[in-house]
């Protein structure tokens, strides 16, 4: 596996080796032993899955403390953005982002430390989207920042009018106006 840092501090992207012959291929997506190496502890304790048809957006959600999660994501099939923006105030980076197209091609996955809020947007016909976090999900706790909020200057590689949202996902505050638990 190869650990690449991104220009947000604890953002990492993580590619595996492959090995194909003519049955197919075989990669080892996650090795407790080389994240702990890499990233410190962490320990997942649960996984989660979702399929997306073309356009639908998921996001920008994060939970708040103390229930907060890291996330190691990745797409199975087809092909997603994912975007990741820092909401730790203290950060320098705070507001920026990170994205990364993740596809069944690629194979690439991205860890989303707590104190971030993430989202992606299924850019192929249908996507089937991974991932493990490391708390439990807490309705309570669960919140985010609108997508499309200007000062955040996100390009999601899709026509607007094209993206597909649920009721929740339009109703999310605005980045300006949210006051971040981190």
């Amino acid at each position: 596996m190869i650990f690449t840092k991104t220009e947000i501090e604890g953002v990492v992207i993580i590619e595996p080796r492959v090995f194909k012959d003519e049955r197919g291929y075989f990669f080892e997506s996650f090795n407790q032993q080389k994240f702990n190496e890499q990233l410190g502890t962490i320990n997942f304790v649960q996984d989660n899955e979702s399929k997306s048809v073309f356009g639908t957006l998921r996001g920008l959600h994060f939970q708040k403390p103390t229930v907060a999660q890291a996330k190691l994501v990745r797409c199975i099939q087809g092909k997603v953005l994912d975007v990741v923006v820092d909401i730790r105030k203290d950060s320098p980076t705070y507001g920026k982002h990170v994205a990364v197209e993740l596809s069944e091609e690629n194979k690439k996955q991205l860890f989303v430390p707590r104190g971030f809020a993430h989202g992606f947007v299924t850019l192929s016909e249908e996507a089937v989207f991974a991932y493990k976090v490391d708390n439990w999900y807490a309705p309570e706790c669960d919140a985010g920042i609108i997508y499309n909020d200007t000062s955040l200057n996100i390009d999601w590689k899709i026509n607007p009018k094209e993206i597909i949202l649920s009721s929740k996902d339009t109703a999310l505050a605005s980045f300006e106006s949210f006051e971040t638990p981190f």
